[in-house]
Order: structure tokens, then C-alpha cells, then sequence
């Protein structure tokens, strides 16, 4: 049962404003009782990700309503989603990831995911920011550096290099990466912290309860399995008592409950909502956010003795990641780069962090609310889900180098419904990738390049508007690129991978159908039609490339050089290139060749002897109805 002995302390409460140097003050008391507030509270509404919650009071202004201003990152700049000048950035980021151990496929599931979403919308033309990055601080952190043998920032070192590899091996394209121990992070960090102590929402107390060192949280004796364990890694939580600093949560649970049910895609997907809902209507904790033993962290202001808990610390890595090089490490300074976010993204494990204590946080310091977090499922192996703490990881770096980043990244966004949890096996892996990315798709442009190249000297007839007139497969891959835009927008990855692989099978059908190998053995007009089959072909594997680029951008590109297109060019396209039509009469391709190969996979059989192909299955799987290259 846990205990907390109030010692109380008086502050004054900063009334904010942005847009004036001028601040008002009262003097404000935190009791470990509950706290209501009067003061009614607005939600202005946009569309997905373009909402912006703005908080007010008719009776104290408690919360910032200005519009910062955003300086360059800030320029206009058209979407074509929507059709209106945007003059907000798109800002997205990960979770900063715990630099206790080297990273795991969780974190490089939801890294991949987030660059997926941020390609896409760099595709629409939005100026995009994507923050991703290592938190570094805390109890677990100075212990793994223990165990190493060497000092805590030589492990954050060794660690944080280690994610900024993978990503680049798995070819995420991110903008910010922030570490907490920067120093222009320590002094966000400070200044928010004395922002929500002058509120009023931060005091001093006792605290003895159990402790979950992994999760880095006090945990309710309801929430733990047989003999205290975490319900998350699954090892039992430790009595631990503790003169600490904490903040008063409680004193937002009515505004954080009326602002779900006014602004219910805050959270998402939308099945998570009533998870965070009922953490609230069961009633809100404060929560400890200072720890006396641990020395590794940054230090609470005017108390050399505490330092600051490790998600009072890392959750505002998402402010102090937006400031730029050489800029004046403030507050006003990050938020007026890029703040709020319009989607954090995260594991269902951490949704409490971000759904409930990151929200009263800002509210706390007069900030806006980011407009969405959503919390995807876990990905399991074996069916446990995979972690660090539980030692069953999947090398994502074994599986970069045996494969490649591109079957890495298809198969988790393409075989994952985003949002709920998802399983790996080496075989399904293997099958999917093959079935679609080496034969569905690539497949595809090998053969009817090749057709072109012994046929018309690899250069096209005419152009893919003119062939296409009246064509029923043209309608058929404008409607899927349609459809592949909805998924985007929606998040639905896994769907906007499937509207591509329509495309890709509505092609081999197309080709089977036409025949044009056939064709051009009639010679005369009938080769001339030949000729035009493959050029409304090509024409689709060009969209192809444009449309599966968030999620295949190393694949897409080596499709775009095929047909005969520059790297420059590829880097330049957006969205409204997929539209039908941009292959031109006279172009010339590329020489064929494979552009994802088949991944024929030695593994070893159960009596670790001999070892046999996987793979070959896949073959059951390829569309029916495609038939032998013809060249």
C-alpha cells in the first residue's frame, strides 16, 4: 500500500501569454487532495492531423491561445490533400528510445513506420519535421554501464550510435534527432520544470509503494501479476520508499477527461481511447518525478540532492529536439520551430506516458497539446512479445544485412495491421517479400522491360496518356492510387501496401491478357499495339514507384532508373506524379535487370544437419494467372 506525507510548497502561478512580455502571478498551494477548477475550457477542431486544441478561461487565462509564430520552418506551403495554404509544419516523431541496450525490431517497427508517414506527406508537399532520438538518463541506464564496465555517458554514447546506424541502414530519412543528454535539453528540461513548479503543481512528499525498475514507474498493487510482477516484463516489482518530488496529476483529471470526449481522435487508434478513459474516470495519481538515489540525470533545480524522473525529462525531448543549430536553448525558441506535433508515435506500452501524463504536463505549462498520439500494438515472436528486458529480441540489424532494408520494411508495414500487434516467422517473411516485392512487382518490369528491349531498342512508342485512351486497367490504377492516398492519410499502412500490390497483380493480369509477346510475332499493326500494351505497363510501374516509395524508398528508386530517370528526379517527385501519364513518346529505359531478388534462405533442419532451401513455397502464392517470361 503506498503512503505519501505531504510537504507542501508555495509558489506563484505563471499566467502565460506568448504574445506579451506581461505575466500575472498568484499564489497557489498544492494539497495532496484533489483540486477542481471553474474555468471552462474550448476545443477549436481541424481535420486530421490539422486541429489545434486551444485552451481558455473565463475566469483565469491558465493557458496559452496565442499563435506562435514560426519563423522559416514556418513558410507556406500548399497541400495538395487539402487544397489550403498550410502554414504549419507536419511534425512527427518516435518515442526517444532507452539507451539501456542496443535497439530491437520494436523500435525499428515504429521508426520505420513513422518514416513511412513522413515520406508521405513530404510526397504531398508538406514541410515536414521528423523527430526521432535516444533518452539517456535514469537508474536502468547507469546500471547497464556498470555491467560494461564503463561510465554512463561512454554507454549513451556507444548505444545512441548504434540507433543513428540503423536507421541509416534501414534508410529512415529523419529530420531531428535529439539525445537527453544534450546540454540545450538539460535547459529546456530546467525551464519547463520551473514553469509547472510556478504553477503551483509540484511538491515535495514521501512515497513508499512498489517500483517496476524496467518501466521506470511506481506501479498499484491492481495492476501487478502473482508476487508483484510487472504485467509488462514480467519481473517483480521492488518496495521502495522515497522523499520525492512530485506532480499534482490529479488536478487535471477533469480537464483531461472532458478533453478526450470533445476530441476523441486525440487518441489512437481508436480502440485505446477507452483504455485511456478509464484509467482517468478510475481516478488519476500523482506520480513521482524526481529520484533521490539515482545520480544520472539532470538535476532538479535548486535541489543538487534529486534528480529529474526519467519522463519528466525525456517526454519534453520533443520541444527541445525542435530547436536549431546555434539557437538560444529556451522554450520560446523550440515551441516557436515547429510546436505542437501533429502525431506522436508509440507503443501501446507507453501509451499512459503520452495519453495522460504528457497532456497535463504541457496544460500545466501553458502549452497547446500535441493533436494526435497513436499507440501501435506490439510485434511478437513466438507469441510474447519481443522487448530488451525480456531477452527474446529480434536482431533488426541481422535482418538488414541478410535481407535488405526494403523486405524489412515491407514486410512489418505490409503484414502488420498498424495499430494492433503483429507476428514474425522467418518463413512468412520470406514467402511475403518473394511473393510480392521480387515476383508481383519486379517480376513484372524485368519481363516487360525485356519485351521492350528486344522489340522496340528499349525506347517507347508513344506516350502513356495516348495508349491508355478509353482503357479500363488505366481507370482500374487511377482508382488504386486513390484509394492507396485514403490509407495514407488514415494511417492504414498495411492497406495502402495492399492498393499497390492491386496494381502490381491488375498488371500481370493485364499482360497475361494482352499477350503482347504474341503480338508482336504477328508483326504489322498488331505490333504496334504490342508496343503500346507495354508502355501502359511501364506507365503503372512508374506509379508503383511513386505510390509504395514511403515504405519501399530504396526498391521505388531502382524501379524509377529502370524506366529511366535519375536519382535527382526520383528525390523530386510528389504525390501528383502518380497521376496517369508520364511516360512520353521517344523516352528511352534502362537495360533490364532484377530489381528486388529472390531471397533463397539456407537454414539449418531441426537435427542442426543438413540444411534446406526456404523460399520455394512462395511460388504457390504468385498471382495464377501470370504467365512464362516471353522475350
Amino acid at each position: 500500500m503506498a503512503s505519501r506525507v505531504q510537504n507542501p510548497i508555495q509558489n506563484r502561478l505563471w499566467l502565460l501569454s506568448f504574445s506579451t512580455s506581461s505575466s500575472s502571478s498568484l499564489c497557489n498551494s498544492v494539497s495532496l487532495k484533489k483540486t477542481r477548477f471553474t474555468n471552462r475550457t474550448r476545443f477549436t477542431n481541424r481535420s486530421l492531423f490539422g486541429k489545434r486544441m486551444s485552451w481558455s478561461s473565463s475566469r483565469r487565462n491558465l493557458y496559452c491561445t496565442c499563435s506562435t509564430s514560426r519563423g522559416s520552418t514556418m513558410d507556406s506551403n500548399t497541400s495538395p490533400s487539402s487544397g489550403r495554404q498550410n502554414a504549419e509544419p507536419f511534425v512527427i516523431t518516435t518515442p526517444l528510445y532507452y539507451v539501456n541496450a542496443p535497439p530491437h525490431m520494436g523500435s525499428a517497427y515504429t521508426t520505420v513506420a513513422a518514416d513511412a508517414i513522413a515520406r508521405f506527406q513530404r510526397l504531398l508537399g508538406n514541410k515536414v519535421v521528423f523527430i526521432t532520438g535516444t533518452d539517456e538518463h535514469g537508474e536502468k541506464i547507469a546500471t547497464a554501464a556498470a555491467a560494461c564496465g564503463c561510465s554512463p555517458a561512454e554507454h549513451c554514447n556507444v548505444v545512441s550510435q548504434a540507433y543513428r546506424t540503423l536507421w541509416r541502414d534501414l534508410g529512415i530519412a529523419y529530420d531531428k534527432f535529439i539525445r537527453t543528454t544534450d546540454p540545450k535539453h538539460e535547459a529546456i528540461v530546467k525551464e519547463f520544470y520551473s514553469k509547472v513548479l510556478a504553477n503551483g503543481d509540484i511538491y515535495r512528499a514521501d512515497y513508499e509503494g512498489l517500483y517496476c525498475v524496467n518501466c521506470e514507474e511506481y506501479k498499484e498493487e491492481k495492476e501487478l501479476l502473482d508476487n508483484n510482477c510487472c504485467p509488462i516484463h514480467l519481473k517483480p516489482c521492488v518496495a521502495k520508499k522515497e522523499d520525492n518530488y512530485f506532480f499534482a496529476l490529479s488536478k487535471y483529471e477533469g480537464f483531461l477527461g472532458k478533453m478526450l470526449s470533445e476530441n476523441p481522435e486525440f487518441v489512437q487508434p481508436s480502440f485505446r481511447l477507452n483504455e485511456v478513459q478509464s484509467w482517468i474516470t478510475s481516478g488519476l495519481r500523482d506520480f513521482s518525478i524526481s529520484r533521490a538515489s539515482v545520480d544520472w540525470g539532470i538535476e532538479v533545480p535548486n535541489d543538487a540532492k534529486q534528480t529529474i524522473y526519467v519522463w519528466f525529462d525525456a517526454l519534453v525531448g520533443y520541444i527541445s529536439a525542435l530547436l536549431n543549430d546555434g539557437e538560444q536553448p529556451n522554450l520560446q525558441t523550440a515551441i516557436s520551430s515547429g510546436w505542437p506535433t501533429s502525431l506522436h508515435l508509440i507503443g501501446k506500452d507507453i501509451l499512459r506516458f503520452h495519453a495522460v501524463y504528457w497532456p497535463a504536463m504541457l496544460m500545466s505549462a501553458g502549452l497547446q497539446l500535441p493533436k494526435m498520439v497513436f499507440g501501435h500494438g506490439f510485434l511478437t515472436k513466438d507469441g510474447n512479445k519481443m522487448g530488451k528486458s525480456l531477452g527474446n529480441t529480434l536482431e533488426p540489424t541481422d535482418l538488414v544485412q541478410r535481407f535488405g532494408p526494403d523486405a524489412v520494411r515491407y514486410f512489418f508495414l505490409k503484414e502488420v495491421e498498424f495499430g494492433s500487434d503483429g507476428d514474425y516467422s522467418e518463413s512468412r517473411f520470406i514467402n511475403t517479400v518473394n511473393a510480392h516485392l521480387a515476383n508481383t512487382i519486379g517480376n513484372l518490369l524485368n519481363r516487360t522491360l525485356g519485351l521492350l528491349k528486344k522489340n522496340c531498342q528499349s525506347t517507347l512508342a508513344v506516350d502513356s496518356a495516348i495508349a491508355a485512351e478509353g482503357n479500363t486497367f488505366k481507370d482500374a490504377v487511377e482508382m488504386l492510387v486513390t484509394k492507396a492516398k485514403t490509407h495514407y492519410e488514415t494511417l492504414a499502412l498495411s492497406s495502402a501496401c495492399e492498393a499497390v500490390l492491386e496494381i502490381g497483380n491488375a498488371g500481370n493480369l493485364y499482360m497475361n491478357q494482352q499477350a503482347p509477346w504474341s503480338l508482336f510475332k504477328q508483326g504489322g499493326a498488331a505490333s504496334e499495339t504490342a508496343a503500346k500494351e507495354l508502355v501502359i505497363v511501364l506507365e503503372a510501374m512508374r506509379i508503383i514507384a511513386i505510390v509504395l516509395s514511403p515504405v519501399t524508398p530504396s526498391l521505388c528508386l531502382r524501379i524509377y532508373n529502370q524506366l529511366g530517370y535519375t536519382e535527382d528526379q526520383f528525390d523530386t517527385i510528389t504525390w501528383s506524379d502518380a497521376k496517369w501519364g508520364g511516360l512520353k513518346a521517344g523516352q528511352v529505359m534502362a537495360q533490364p535487370k532484377p530489381v528486388f531478388s529472390r531471397i533463397e534462405n539456407q537454414i539449418e533442419d531441426g537435427n542442426g544437419g543438413e540444411t534446406v532451401k526456404q523460399g520455394s513455397k512462395e511460388k504457390e502464392n504468385i498471382n495464377q494467372n501470370k504467365s512464362p517470361i516471353e522475350v
